[in-house]
C-alpha cells in the first residue's frame, strides 16, 4: 500500500491511550436508511466511556443529513472522505483517529444491544483477555429478527483464524495496548478479516457466549448477497495480500470453504420462538 510511511508517522505520534475509553469504528456508505438505528444503539450503551468515529466514504444518499442530527453528542465524530476509497481505507482512517485503549467495530447498518460494551469489557478485564468476540443474531433488511443465532469457537488461535473468519465484525473488541495500532492493506472485501489476522498475531481471540448484537443480512450490495465464486476470489486476494504464497493462499481459501460449512452446521442455530 502506498501510504506505509504515513502510517508509521501516525503510529509514532499516538497520544497516551485513555484506559477506560472504547473507540468504536463505523465506516459508512449509502446507509442513510439504517445508520440512525446504529448510532442510537451506541448512545443507549450502559457503558458511557466511548467515542464513535464515523468515516463516510462519499455516500450519494442523505447520510450526511442523518448523521448531522447526532453531532450534538460530543462523543460522536464524523469524517467524510474527499473521494471514494473503500471500506479498508475508511476503517484505517477511523483507526488512526481512535483515542481509546479499547477498539470495537459496528457497521452502519448493524445494531448493538444496550449492554454490549459493558458485558464485553467485564469479560475481558476479569479474564485478562485482549481480543474477544460475542454471539449475534441475524435480522433482515427491515430490522426483523430472523431467529438465526451465530456463535463460534471458545478460543481462536492464529491457526484457527486462518481456517475461517469466525468473529462477526460487529461483535469484536481488542486492547490496543497489546494488539497495537493496526492498519491493513487496501483490499475491497474481507477487510475486517484482514484486521483479525493482524490482531491474532498478538493475542488469541476469546468468545463471550452472550448475544449482544444484531447483524443485518440481505441488504443489497452487502457481502452476504454475493455468489460463492466472487467470495472465493476475495478470500484468495485476502491471503495473498497478507504476504502468503499463491499455493498457501489457495490452500487457505479451500480450508475456508470447509470451515465455512462447519460453522453453518455447528455454530449457526435457529432459535425456538
Amino acid at each position: 500500500m502506498g501510504s506505509k510511511e504515513n502510517m508509521k508517522n501516525v503510529t509514532k505520534k499516538r497520544p497516551v491511550i485513555p484506559n477506560d475509553m472504547v473507540s468504536i469504528i463505523m465506516p459508512s456508505f449509502n446507509t442513510a436508511s439504517y445508520i440512525a438505528q446504529s448510532i442510537r444503539s451506541v448512545q443507549r450503551q450502559t457503558y458511557p466511556e466511548w467515542e464513535l468515529i464515523i468515516v463516510d466514504d462519499c455516500s450519494t444518499d442523505n447520510t450526511d443529513e442523518i448523521v448531522f442530527r447526532f453531532l450534538d453528542d460530543k462523543r460522536i465524530h464524523y469524517i467524510k472522505n474527499e473521494k471514494n476509497q473503500g471500506a479498508a481505507l475508511s476503517r484505517n482512517r477511523a483507526l488512526r483517529e481512535a483515542q481509546g485503549r479499547w477498539v470495537a467495530f459496528l457497521d452502519s447498518d448493524d445494531i448493538w444491544g444496550k449492554r454490549k460494551l459493558e458485558e464485553q469489557l467485564k469479560f475481558m478485564r476479569e479474564n485478562n483477555y485482549h481480543f474477544s468476540y460475542t454471539k449475534y443474531e441475524e435480522m433482515d433488511e427491515k430490522s426483523r429478527k430472523t431467529g438465526i443465532m451465530v456463535s463460534g469457537p471458545g478460543r481462536i488461535t492464529k491457526k484457527k483464524m486462518y481456517d475461517y473468519c469466525w468473529p462477526g465484525c460487529l461483535t469484536v473488541m481488542y486492547d490496543r495496548e497489546i494488539v497495537g495500532n493496526l492498519q491493513i492493506a487496501d483490499i475491497k472485501k474481507n477487510n475486517d478479516y484482514a484486521i483479525w489476522l493482524k490482531a491474532v498475531e498478538k493475542a488469541d481471540c476469546f468468545f463471550l457466549n452472550k448475544c449482544l448484537a444484531l447483524y443485518r443480512r440481505g441488504r443489497k450490495g452487502s457481502i452476504s448477497t454475493q455468489g460463492y465464486t466472487t467470495l472465493l476470489k476475495w478470500h484468495y486476494r485476502l491471503f495473498r495480500g497478507n504476504g502468503n504464497s499463491p499455493l498457501f493462499s489457495a490452500f487457505c481459501t479451500m480450508r475456508n470453504i470447509v470451515f465455512g460449512m462447519f460453522k453453518r452446521v455447528i455454530y449457526t442455530k435457529k432459535t425456538i420462538k
